[in-house]
């Protein structure tokens, strides 16, 4: 049964906003990784979308998505170092999105796969719902992740977890 133990402390954006939520020394001791976050944007729009770098690089990044959006029916596209989507400014006040990234053997010598699932609440119809596919093809191991918003800061409270899974 896996075990999920958390690495570090929880990383809480302040007053001001953030313009990413980093983890460094990421030791390489367990399976997978799971990066938990609950966000909001600041950007003035409804939706904003997480971006991902591993090690620093936001090169050799690429996925697939599926994407919902309120009652419109879904699409599938391609993005590169995506992680996620999120409300921002102009979604409904105080609601925070959830999303999920999972990482498996982030410390193995062959190229890094990862998934995503994430929802950005909306009290409307133009919430969002993703599922996403990554790959970095990349053979380092995974020892620094950096989450930031691709068009703006992360809002004051955005709260991330960083977790190694053991027995995976």
């Amino acid at each position: 049964m896996p075990t999920f133990t958390q690495i570090g402390s929880a990383v809480s954006v302040g007053v001001l906003g953030a313009a990413s939520i980093d983890f460094s020394s990421i030791p390489n001791t367990y399976t997978d990784l799971v990066v938990r976050i609950c966000g909001r944007g600041a950007r003035v729009a409804v939706h904003d979308y997480y971006q991902i770098k591993f090690n620093t690089s936001a090169a050799s990044f690429s996925g697939r998505y599926l994407f919902g959006a309120g009652s419109g029916s879904p699409i599938s596209g391609t993005e590169t170092n995506y992680a996620g989507t999120l409300p921002a400014a102009n979604a409904t006040a105080s609601t925070f999105g959830s999303t999920d990234i999972y990482i498996p053997n982030y410390a193995s010598s062959s190229n890094k796969s990862y998934s995503v699932d994430s929802v950005s609440e909306n009290n409307a119809t133009a919430a969002e719902a993703v599922f996403y596919a990554g790959l970095w093809s990349n053979t380092a191991a995974i020892n620094q992740i950096t989450i930031n918003a691709a068009n703006g800061n992360l809002a004051q409270y955005t709260t991330a977890y960083l977790y190694g899974v053991s027995n995976a």
